[in-house]
């Protein structure tokens, strides 16, 4: 069903498919070792069964009606302190398939959500292994709602509901990863303040009240960007605040 991609340097050469696997990100882990995962080697499947989120959530997905992978790289230019870097290289590649779609009021909600018109479309799960303080291969694994027109969230939405457009998973497939290539490869050419710009530019929130809650706390603050380390910074009554993934939470 998923062919090699064509119009990459290395992304999608090496597609491994699975008609069902429980998560992508773990079948990716045990490929690894293998001398025949490349960078740029992607699993995927039609039906998920057990995909993972942060916070230790669980990602539903109907079978056969998104794109449901993860893709390995390889990063040892990347020290462990730029990780993140990662998230807004991934995020920003996705948000460049979205706009090319004409859709509206697309955001990245820190740090590895993509909404349109606040409502959830993408999730990104990346996990890393370090070697000699720098990325020795990374996993990234994406949840892309496409043809699904059913959820059983009210704040997830898909390509299919925001254009009214029927769509063909494979051909959708080849797209998004010329995009997630092209902002990998900016990446590496050390071009990481360009990109974080990009990411605040389309940060969801940023520089507009908002209400939090940190440690059981409510508190109104306003979002002015995220750290070296990709911590989001909040600006609040007693200063400029910054938070971790599992220190705050939007209200």
């Amino acid at each position: 069903m998923y062919k090699t991609v064509e119009h990459t340097l290395f992304l999608g050469k090496n597609v491994v498919f699975v008609p069902e696997c429980s998560s992508t990100n773990d079948l990716a882990a045990t490929l690894l070792p293998l001398a025949s995962t490349v960078e740029g080697t992607i699993v995927i499947t039609n039906h998920q069964t057990a995909g993972r989120g942060q916070r230790g959530n669980t990602w539903q997905a109907a079978p056969v009606q998104n794109l449901t992978f993860s893709l390995i790289l390889k990063p040892a230019f990347l020290p462990v302190k730029d990780q993140f870097h990662l998230t807004v290289v991934t995020a920003l590649g996705l948000h460049d398939f979205l706009k090319a779609k004409r859709l509206e009021r697309i955001q990245i909600k820190w740090p590895n959500d993509l909404l349109v018109n606040e409502r959830k479309i993408c999730g990104i799960l990346i996990e890393n292994q370090v070697q000699n303080n720098v990325l020795a291969s990374s996993i990234v694994g994406i949840g892309l709602n496409i043809r699904q027109d059913i959820f059983t969230l009210p704040n997830a939405t898909s390509l299919k509901l925001e254009t009214g457009k029927d769509y063909s998973l494979s051909d959708e497939f080849q797209l998004l990863l010329s995009f997630l290539e092209a902002r990998y490869l900016l990446l590496r050419q050390g071009k990481r303040n360009e990109l974080l710009h990009d990411y605040l530019q389309v940060l969801y929130r940023i520089n507009k009240g908002h209400s939090f809650r940190s440690k059981e706390i409510d508190f109104e603050g306003t979002i002015v960007g995220v750290d070296d380390i990709g911590r989001l910074q909040i600006n609040t009554a007693s200063g400029v605040r910054t938070f971790d993934l599992k220190e705050i939470q939007y209200l």
